[in-house]
């Protein structure tokens, strides 16, 4: 190779380093396992650049060149971003539990489960709660809409008397709306004689 070549060649591997020190990194985006095993994708946007993750561990450094993608691990994420895994807060859950027919008095099965589920909730540093009473389809509209409010009254109650704050509790009923088990109107079912308990 000449003198002039060699020089040449020379010039291009400075600029290449020089260009390369320059795309500072600036950031990462790693895109992690979906709890439950559903798939997942996100589309990560770095001025006029895209790059897509869709499978676990996909992931991307966003520099002053642009995005960069590459495949990291549960080691490196580990590693890189335990701080941000701690702090994350425990995923929604939901609660079921069943009421004898006609009151808003639990059944044996739900007394027998309501103090677990209770310190569950308690466990989480700052619970938001949704308590959702509902009835089967014996009796009226209005009839339904009140037990159901009354059957969630009473898990609210419940929660606040274990510490819950007031604020942190909201209590609705639904009625007869919106069944588990699908019935005739009418139609006495244990199942749909429930309140459920949405926390975030």
């Amino acid at each position: 190779m000449s003198p002039l070549r060699r020089g040449v060649a020379g010039l291009a591997l400075v600029a290449l380093l020089l260009l390369s020190a320059c795309a500072a990194q600036q950031g990462s985006v790693v895109l992690l396992p979906e709890r439950g095993g559903k798939s997942t994708a996100l589309v990560v946007s770095q001025g006029s650049q895209q790059v897509s993750l869709a499978e676990p561990y996909a992931a991307v450094h966003l520099t002053s060149g642009g995005p960069q993608g590459y495949r990291s691990n549960a080691e490196e994420v580990q590693a890189s971003f335990a701080a941000a895994l701690a702090a994350q807060p425990l995923p929604p859950t939901q609660f079921t539990l069943y009421f004898v027919e006609g009151k808003d008095e639990f059944t044996d099965a739900s007394k027998r489960t309501l103090d677990g589920i209770l310190a569950a909730i308690a466990e989480r540093p700052v619970p938001d709660l949704l308590v959702i009473g509902h009835t089967d389809r014996v009796g009226t509209d209005a009839y339904n809409d009140t037990l159901s409010r009354q059957r969630a009254e009473v898990v609210r109650n419940a929660l606040l008397a274990r510490g819950i704050a007031q604020d942190k509790v909201v209590a609705i009923g639904r009625g007869k709306r919106e069944p588990i088990v699908p019935t005739a109107d009418g139609a006495a079912e244990a199942r749909n004689r429930r309140v459920e308990i949405q926390v975030r």
